[in-house]
């Protein structure tokens, strides 16, 4: 029997021929990511438990990035931050990136991705559930808890089960009114938060390979919405592109075999997809724009690891070019070379970001921001009576600030087409 994307590379970091779902390994990791949520109490447990003369296995392929809660007056949020500098500087981490300097980079999974550290054929272990982006990059990506993290930081190495993977296949030319973000709604409103739990979700077909790398990461982004240990892309020459223009030409190539097992097989027609919306308050509760069409709303946010990338904002661009938004809009780059992408890219002679500005829109600095609500003087954070529509990930009570707010999801498109009605719009009507 042939092995799955997911089970080869996790047999190479076990150095093993063959592994099958079930298995139980220990499994070496290439890179270990942190920011400034998780990172504080993954050191203490690691100092705690392997004493305080202890060793990093690794320290090059340790990364830290604050992005979460950092442009805030709040004293807990920046005292984080300053216990990963005193880390960083007692033992010299060299992937540190600190924000207030010119190394900051914004949102730690896309981040990671400019930085060349998705790798394909590697093992990227962070501490945060949306690290399952990097499999974008043909690589296995997940997210763990503060103590493995720390069990990590102290051996490089974690004890892990070899999931099932499902396969999701879509086929046909993508239209242009849909984006990545509609095909995981998609997804996920058929097979629900837990329709993927601990397995890989393999994404495939012409549809995802016409896609550029970042509407791919937005796929792998999500699968943790529905459950999934890892989402996974196979590499193509997209792949191959992205990284050699930044250097990255050493690394290996997996791809599924043709008689792998599955757990499950998904086939879409991308044509017979529409623009959807998550309804309040889950990620899988799944709606066409045209069913809720005309829902009022009081912000659009565009921004967060699944919704900020360039790709989303060109979407956005194209839309609100010429146009003014009804309701306050958000605009909040992944990262810092995106904000400098947004200056530089333009339409018309207009860059993205004048098209923003000059639609009335609100422009952040890179940061995680209202995504995961964050202190009260966190930019775009929902209050109370809030009707928000957002390219973020999760739409749960309170997850953008107010539990007594709604939160719809959607994509880059149907999210700029609302903010000039002040209504969820479907985008087909300014296409």
């Amino acid at each position: 029997m042939g092995m799955t994307i997911t089970e080869k590379i996790l047999a190479k970091a076990a150095r093993r021929e063959n592994v099958k779902a079930g298995d139980n390994l220990w499994i070496d990791v290439d890179v270990l990511m942190t920011h400034d949520v998780c990172g504080p109490p993954t050191i203490a447990i690691w100092k705690k438990e392997f004493g305080e003369k202890a060793k990093i296995w690794d320290k090059e392929k340790l990364v830290i990035f604050p992005d979460h809660y950092i442009f805030t007056k709040n004293p807990h949020a920046n005292r984080n931050v300053d216990i990963l500098r005193q880390f960083a500087n007692d033992y010299d981490i060299k992937n540190y990136y600190d924000v207030g300097t010119e190394r900051y980079k914004g949102v730690c999974h896309i981040a990671l991705a400019e930085e060349g550290y998705d790798v394909p054929g590697t093992v990227l272990f962070g501490t945060d559930s949306h690290t399952c982006t990097s499999g974008a990059f043909g690589m296995f990506a997940t997210g763990v808890g503060n103590t493995d993290a720390a069990f990590i930081l102290g051996t490089g190495k974690i004890w892990e089960k070899i999931p099932e993977s499902m396969k999701f296949t879509f086929n046909g030319k993508m239209p242009n009114y849909l984006t990545a973000k509609d095909l995981i709604l998609q997804i996920l409103g058929d097979i629900g938060t837990d329709g993927a739990t601990y397995r890989a979700m393999e994404f495939d077909g012409e549809s995802i390979f016409s896609l550029s790398m970042f509407e791919r990461m937005t796929l792998t982004n999500m699968a943790i919405e529905a459950g999934g240990m890892n989402g996974i892309i196979a590499v193509d020459e997209a792949t191959k592109k992205y990284l050699s223009e930044i250097g990255i030409t050493d690394y290996k190539i997996f791809e599924s075999d043709s008689d792998a097992k599955y757990h499950s097989t998904y086939k879409y027609d991308v044509s017979k997809i529409e623009p959807l919306v998550a309804k309040p308050h889950s990620p899988d509760n799944r709606d066409t724009v045209r069913n809720v069409q005309g829902t009022k709303l009081t912000k659009c946010y565009i921004g967060s690891c699944t919704g900020g990338k360039i790709t989303d904002f060109r979407y956005a661009a194209g839309l609100l070019f010429g146009k003014q938004v009804k309701v306050t809009t958000f605009i909040v780059p992944a990262s810092t070379a995106i904000a400098k992408q947004l200056e530089e890219e333009t339409i018309s002679g207009v860059s993205l970001k004048d098209i923003f500005e000059k639609s009335g829109c609100i422009i952040a600095e890179s940061s995680c921001a209202a995504c995961l609500g964050g202190p009260s003087d966190t930019i775009g954070r929902s209050v109370d009576g809030d009707v928000v529509i957002s390219t973020t990930n999760r739409n749960f009570p309170g997850r953008m600030g107010s539990k007594k707010s709604q939160v719809y999801l959607a994509s880059p498109l149907t999210v700029a087409a609302s903010a000039i009605t002040g209504k969820i719009t479907d985008p087909r009507e300014f296409l």
